[in-house]
């Protein structure tokens, strides 16, 4: 795992961007800045730079959050029950790091029929 200690991830990462990877957070929708973003590349933990998803999987659900059909690799990611604000979810975190990236849903487009929904916050977009 390629833990950084909370001081190295405080002067790392911005105020929400540590909010979001180290403390589970949620930006507002439509208030991120890989939500409308389209160009091709890969979207990477802002965490530790593990390589998370693709824009080739990047679809617009409309939901305000970046949405990605599947993740490059489900081995970089780890999935968690989460029971907070009342409700059943699944939330992914970086393998490599375990930063809070968001949530995954089953509302998805095909064939996966998945909707990971990533908080900007916690990624950042290498260009091919």
């Amino acid at each position: 795992m390629k833990q950084k200690t909370d001081a190295q991830y405080r002067q790392l990462l911005s105020d929400i961007e540590y909010r979001v990877t180290r403390e589970a957070a949620t930006e507002y929708p439509f208030s991120g800045r890989y939500w409308d973003h389209w160009d091709a590349g890969e979207y990477l933990c802002v965490c530790c730079d593990t390589p998370l998803f693709s824009s080739e999987q990047k679809f617009d659900a409309g939901c305000g959050w970046p949405s990605y059909s599947q993740a490059l690799d489900l081995e970089r990611i780890k999935e968690v029950r989460d029971t907070s604000h009342g409700m059943i979810r699944t939330e992914v975190r970086c393998q490599s790091c375990d930063a809070h990236l968001g949530h995954v849903f089953d509302d998805g487009p095909a064939p996966t029929g998945l909707r990971y929904c990533i908080n900007s916050a916690a990624i950042k977009f290498k260009a091919k």
